[in-house]
C-alpha cells in the first residue's frame, strides 16, 4: 500500500462523507447539552421562585400575627384602664346615705 496523500483523501467522497457527518453530530450534541442545560436551570428557578413564595408568605403570616397580637395586647390594656375606672367609681347616687 501506497502512503495517501491528505489531498487525495479528501478528494475521495467516503472519508469527507464521515467527517461531515461526525462534526453534524458533534455539533447536533453540544446543541443538546446547552438545551439540557437551560431546561435545568428553568426548572431549578421555577423551584427557588416557589419556595420564595412560601417563605415570604409564611413572613407575612407572622409579621400579621405579630400585629395583631400587639393590637390585641393594647386593646386588653385599654379594657383593663376601663374597668378599672368604672370599678373606682361610686356605684350609688352622691346624695343618697349609705344602708346600715
Amino acid at each position: 500500500m501506497y502512503p495517501v496523500k491528505v489531498s487525495q483523501a479528501w478528494k475521495e467522497k467516503k472519508p469527507r462523507k464521515w467527517l461531515l457527518l461526525g462534526l453534524v453530530a458533534f455539533v447536533a450534541l453540544q446543541i443538546y447539552f446547552v438545551q439540557e442545560m437551560l431546561v435545568a436551570l428553568m426548572l431549578f428557578t421555577g423551584v427557588f421562585i416557589l419556595f420564595a413564595l412560601a417563605a415570604l408568605v409564611l413572613y407575612l403570616i407572622d409579621r400579621a400575627g405579630q400585629w395583631g397580637l400587639g393590637w390585641a395586647g393594647h386593646q386588653a390594656r385599654r379594657g383593663l384602664t376601663a374597668a378599672e375606672e368604672i370599678s373606682k367609681k361610686q356605684l350609688h347616687r352622691p346624695r343618697s346615705e349609705t344602708a346600715q
